[in-house]
């Protein structure tokens, strides 16, 4: 198997995936092997949402759409021409996945097969639906990707290098278990936006995309503002209003609840607008339903603060800031080559 057969099924794969996206299911009789997993796609989808209650319609479906936008010829053909795959031995790569947002692991399982190695899934319970199906939709599309995929539930043995995704807690073990291996290890990282208080409507609103976004439980969701001293919270308040129907779905609403019920009792300042609280907080990762902020004097402190910080880190939002900024509004739009922890898996995958 080449690599154009590589590019080619995966991009099947995306517009296998594009039926499935934020416009509501839609098949579309030209996609290849539609009639085998067209019915069985729909099924798992009803499964992952039945067994993870933060895998909600529009979160799923928005998953689906992002990786049904990225996988196009055009998209792959760009990512993969920095590479020289020429001269890949196979291995096998072992990947432990998070569970945290739908299809969170894909780009990895993604950066491995499209290198020309094996890989060996060990997903997260939470999430352990869609993939699965997706890689039989491979190996049907791409013969060659027969015996190069493999899922298990037990811990990982028989592979040649590691990329595993969890808490800080459990990539301590991580850094234990494969030290004689090499690995990716990812930990705990959260996005942040720099704010001026100059922002016009239309970003603070696609910045409440960047918090709300899947509840605000990836890496890649917004959870801490930087603000100026003087900075006025009226006009991000009207903003976010968008998102208050995300009050009356129960999970995020009992995060909330009891989430207030804390910050009252502890007697924490803080403003709330009935779905969204915000808290001055010198950290990063803060609970469901609430974005920590903090004052910088000038711009050049805080740039020394965040480079300081750098591995808490995952995106930082702003309008011509800093250097690998990302645009208000797509956090959760990344490309191909946006790699997590800005670690270039496809080049760790080429020296292996």
């Amino acid at each position: 198997m080449d690599l154009q057969q590589r590019i080619n099924a995966f991009s099947n794969l995306g517009q296998f995936l594009n039926q499935f996206g934020t416009n509501g299911i839609q098949k579309d009789d030209t996609v290849k092997a539609n009639e085998l997993f067209f019915d069985g796609f729909k099924h798992q989808i009803k499964l992952a949402k039945e067994h993870n209650g933060w895998f909600t319609d529009a979160n799923v479906h928005f998953s689906l759409q992002s990786w049904a936008n990225a996988l196009n010829a055009t998209n792959i053909n760009k990512w993969v021409s920095q590479y020289n795959f020429n001269n890949v031995e196979p291995k096998t790569l072992g990947i432990i996945m998070a569970g945290n947002i739908p299809l969170v692991g894909f780009h990895d399982f993604l950066s491995v097969l499209m290198s020309g190695h094996n890989v060996l899934v060990k997903q997260s319970s939470n999430d352990k639906h869609l993939l699965p199906y997706l890689a039989k939709y491979l190996e049907v599309v791409e013969l060659g990707f027969k015996n190069k995929i493999t899922f298990t539930q037990d811990k990982l043995e028989n592979f040649d290098a590691v990329i595993a995704t969890g808490s800080d807690n459990t990539a301590r073990y991580f850094e234990y278990y494969f030290k004689n291996k090499p690995a990716i290890i990812r930990k705990n990282r959260n996005s942040v936006a720099i704010l001026t208080g100059k922002e016009s409507k239309d970003q603070l609103e696609a910045l409440s995309d960047d918090i709300f976004r899947y509840y605000g439980l990836g890496c890649r969701n917004v959870s801490k503002l930087f603000i100026p001293k003087d900075y006025n919270f009226d006009a991000f308040f009207n903003a976010v209003y968008k998102w208050h129907p995300v009050i009356h779905e129960a999970k995020y609403a009992n995060n909330y609840d009891y989430n207030k019920a804390v910050y009252l009792m502890s007697e924490f300042d803080m403003l709330e607008n009935g779905f969204l609280m915000i808290k001055e907080d010198e950290s990063y990762a803060s609970p469901i339903a609430t974005v920590f902020y903090e004052y910088y004097n000038n711009s050049e402190e805080l740039k020394t603060k965040l480079q300081q910080d750098s591995d808490k880190i995952q995106c930082i939002v702003a309008n011509n800031f800093t250097e690998n900024e990302v645009t208000f509004g797509h956090t959760q739009k990344p490309e191909l080559w946006d790699y997590a922890d800005n670690v270039d898996t496809v080049e760790f995958l080429l020296k292996i």
